[in-house]
């Protein structure tokens, strides 16, 4: 059919060149018969929705005020092009010109058939014929090719679309496009030729292009699209300009569908060139005044290091910001490098010049249907009036491609007033920016849970963040609120607001519920893109319960028939020679609190003394360079985290913790991975430390133990188990490291990978209360072994184990499993772990 309206149009233009020519001769007959005055008369027959003096508007007579044959030609054309008419005829009598039309019917509506894939309201965005409009052949046409374009952009490459006039009354027709869609062209295979450097498989992992596979249902990026796949040739070309390969080049992305597979074969041709060190770097100015060692704190490459594009590229962009803020508001830093073949190196000097002396006439922003205007304007650090910076301009637009609230953004400079001037144009397309999501998740800590929640990227159009969930869990529940406004007082600092409500439940870890409500306001400050700093206060309240069966203490201090007596074996072997009672001895104490199980004696302080509040200020400080948030191969994560409390409030004490992770590629895209952390509790004044304040660590710290196995625990025979409650400690250290891995025999969009990883960390240091003199478990002379006797060992704990790690279509996931080398008496063993959720 779509060959057939093709024939159709390439008759109708045949027919339109012989009515052109016609039309000369025809207008040099109807000139002669038309009277040379400029007063003679058109007629006009046959319209009847395009007014006459329209169509006489299209008849300009000449200097003379005569018709010519040449007038006549113009207009006939100029009425046929406007695409309202069939048909278009002129001739002349009794000294006048009568103009003959056709019109075009009127579209009345126009529908789709036969699309599923494609919504109409997406097809008719696309089309030019709409309805009340005149129909055009050649539009229809166009408008054919249009949506067959539209469904081959989203991988159907088999697609037929048909148009079909149907007639109604009054001169009005239906357009009707009716559309076989086809199936999915996928991309079968992707191969590379020309690397010998990066092996086709890491090369798979930089492009966005996927081959289909039996996942590809969840994803779209396996579907064909030439876009996509010139885009796939500057990644590759931007991977190994990172990589120090100067030269590189992607000579060509071919593709060729094969009918077999039906999908389409995708070969990238390389040429690698040789990889490149940075010999030398130096720094030069040919402005008065510039002193070029002012650049020199602001480049990232060094000599040695491999050539990359990309630090040398943020070299220059924050050189010349710097540039700008030292008065050189047109300087313009550009980097030159001298090649040696014969060592491989790259010299690199960065070169400052004066540039054009150009400056801002104002800046328009253009397709933000929701978003205010200041929202994308205070992401400029250039304002109208102020010198034209290059840097400064792209560094905008990446902030605004940054915030996740539009589908594209593009700033491009316009001609302003005079030849100095230049307009900014921002050109965005909104996309939805709210979220509701529905998670579920295990572990073997944590048990089942599932959480709601509702989120706003951009609520009311200001660029707020907000979101409000709920969970429902085996071991923990609660609910949040947080609202962040990121530019307060339109500075780039960002305020946050977190009101939470969370219920801890006993679980087999530990044998308390634990209740927190509170709320904390924070502060975070961008130093630098790669630096944040986060100030915060912290007020919440925290309340301990018990089930009945670890707190009914009967404080019977002589109670001399207590059932459960320990035998000096059960206490050699079991308790570590630990009687506390001295039932083995000439005297015998013993205590109901203990008698049938109870909760460790700081669990049951807390109890005893109510809900405490906490009130304490702290910060982090944030170094991040890592290549990818969620899934990094190479880069740095530090965090270094204090809190101070004491600012009003029942509790006090300052909590030190540091946090390192250092990520880098190793061979055939194996990722290690070294993990360094630690922490220090620190006691100020007199004042106890609670038990809940302590670190508790397990898994967390060292892999192969249970949560909160590892560090100082009661050791009291009558606690609820033999290894009594998890006491926490006040320093702790732990070291990491871990070789993650692809499975080279699955494809990449599985998501697989694997691990083996070596764990070591050490707790201790327990400082909350060891004595209670209100169910007489005071340690004294009397009874040495009374109040609480528990381990505190400062015993190496170690592991090694292997891991599974998933970015499954039900959210991350992994499996660990670990074999412990060394562990402290009383710590308690979890060889597996399993821990993971999603959102959908």
């Amino acid at each position: 059919m779509i060959r057939r309206w093709g024939t159709t149009i390439a008759k109708l233009l045949f027919a339109a060149t012989l009515l052109a020519s016609d039309v000369t001769s025809m207008a040099g007959v109807a000139a002669a018969q038309v009277a040379s005055s400029a007063s003679a008369s058109i007629v006009v027959e046959g319209n009847r929705r395009v007014e006459a003096d329209t169509i006489r508007s299209y008849f300009k007579p000449g200097p003379d005020g005569r018709l010519d044959p040449s007038a006549l030609d113009d207009g006939l054309k100029g009425l046929i092009a406007t695409g309202l008419f069939q048909d278009v005829k002129i001739n002349g009598a009794g000294g006048r010109l009568v103009v003959a039309v056709v019109e075009n019917p009127v579209i009345g509506r126009v529908v789709f058939e036969g699309n599923k894939k494609i919504k109409d309201e997406q097809l008719s965005a696309e089309l030019q014929s709409r309805p009340r409009g005149a129909l055009s052949r050649a539009v229809v046409q166009s408008d054919t090719l249009r949506i067959a374009e539209i469904y081959r952009r989203s991988g159907r490459y088999d697609v037929r679309v048909t148009p079909e006039v149907i007639d109604r009354p009054n001169g009005r027709v239906d357009l009707v496009f009716r559309v076989e869609e086809g199936a999915k062209t996928g991309v079968k295979s992707i191969e590379f030729v020309g690397n010998v450097a990066f092996s086709a498989s890491r090369l798979r992992d930089v492009i966005r292009t996927r081959e289909t596979n039996f996942l590809s249902f969840l994803a779209s990026n396996d579907i064909y699209d030439p876009d996509r796949v010139e885009a796939d040739r500057d990644l590759i070309r931007r991977f190994y300009l990172k990589n120090g390969f100067a030269d590189a080049q992607v000579v060509a992305a071919l593709t060729e569908f094969d009918p077999d597979k039906k999908g389409f074969l995708i070969t990238f041709k390389i040429e690698e060139g040789q990889q490149y060190r940075i010999g030398s770097v130096d720094f030069r100015a040919n402005i008065p005044g510039f002193d070029p060692n002012w650049l020199r704190s602001y480049s990232r490459v060094k000599a040695g290091a491999l050539y990359n594009v990309e630090l040398l590229e943020k070299s220059v962009e924050e050189m010349q910001i710097e540039a700008s803020r030292r008065g050189f508001s047109f300087a313009v830093v550009k980097p030159s490098g001298d090649r040696n073949f014969d060592s491989h190196t790259v010299s690199v000097t960065f070169n400052a010049d004066e540039g054009a002396r150009i400056y801002i006439e104002r800046i328009e922003i253009r397709g933000n249907t929701r978003t205010r205007d200041y929202v994308l304007r205070r992401e400029f650090d250039v304002a109208e009036g102020d010198a034209y910076n290059r840097a400064l301009v792209d560094r905008a637009e990446r902030r605004l491609k940054n915030l996740d609230f539009f589908k594209s953004v593009k700033i491009v400079t316009e001609p302003g007033s005079s030849t100095d001037r230049v307009i900014l144009a921002v050109e965005v397309e909104e996309k939805s920016t709210g979220d509701f999501s529905v998670s579920g998740g295990y572990s073997t800590s944590d048990g089942a849970l599932g959480e709601v929640s509702v989120s706003e990227r951009n609520l009311m159009g200001r660029g707020l963040f907000g979101k409000v969930s709920v969970s429902y869990g085996q071991y923990s529940r609660g609910a949040s609120l947080s609202i962040v406004e990121p530019y307060l007082f339109d500075y780039r600092l960002a305020l946050g607001l977190d009101l939470y409500y969370k219920q801890q439940l006993q679980n087999s870890y530990t044998s308390y519920d634990m209740t927190t409500l509170g709320f904390s306001p924070r502060l975070g400050i961008a130093l630098r893109e790669d630096l944040s700093l986060q100030l915060r206060y912290s007020l919440y309240q925290q309340k301990v319960t018990l089930s009945d069966a670890y707190n009914n203490c009967n404080n019977n201090a002589a109670n001399t028939s207590l059932s459960y007596n320990p035998t000096p074996a059960y206490i050699k072997e079991v308790l570590g020679g630990v009687d506390p009672t001295n039932a083995s001895g000439s005297s015998y104490y013993g205590y109901g609190c203990y008698a049938d199980g109870e909760t460790s004696l700081p669990v049951r302080k807390e109890l005893a003394d109510g809900a405490k509040i906490t009130s304490s200020i702290g910060y982090t400080l944030n170094y991040n360079t890592l290549d990818n948030t969620k899934n990094p191969t190479d880069g740095l994560l530090l965090d270094l985290r204090q809190d101070f409390a004491g600012v009003g409030g029942d509790v006090t004490y300052l909590k030190t913790v540091g946090d390192a992770k250092y990520y880098t590629p190793l061979v055939a895209e194996i990722v290690g991975l070294i993990h360094l952390q630690g922490g220090v509790l620190s006691k100020l004044g007199n004042n106890e430390i609670r038990m809940l304040d302590h670190f508790q660590m397990g898994a967390n710290l060292v892999r192969g133990f249970a949560t909160n196995g590892i560090g100082p625990r009661d050791i009291s025979y009558w606690s609820m188990s033999e290894s009594g409650d998890s006491l926490g400690g006040t320093k702790y250290w732990g070291a990491s490291f871990e070789l993650q891995m692809p499975f080279w025999f699955l494809p990449k969009e599985v998501g697989l990978k694997g691990a083996v990883y070596a764990d070591a960390g050490s707790l201790w240091g327990y400082q909350g209360p060891t004595s209670w003199a209100a169910t007489g478990e005071v340690n004294s002379s009397a009874c040495p072994h009374c109040g609480l006797q528990y381990d505190d060992s400062k015993i190496v704990r170690s592991s090694v184990g292997v891991g599974l790690i998933w970015a499954s279509p039900f959210g991350p996931l992994r499996f660990d499993y670990a074999i412990p080398l060394s562990k402290g008496k009383y710590d308690t063993v979890q060889e597996f772990k399993f821990g993971g959720g999603t959102s959908f």
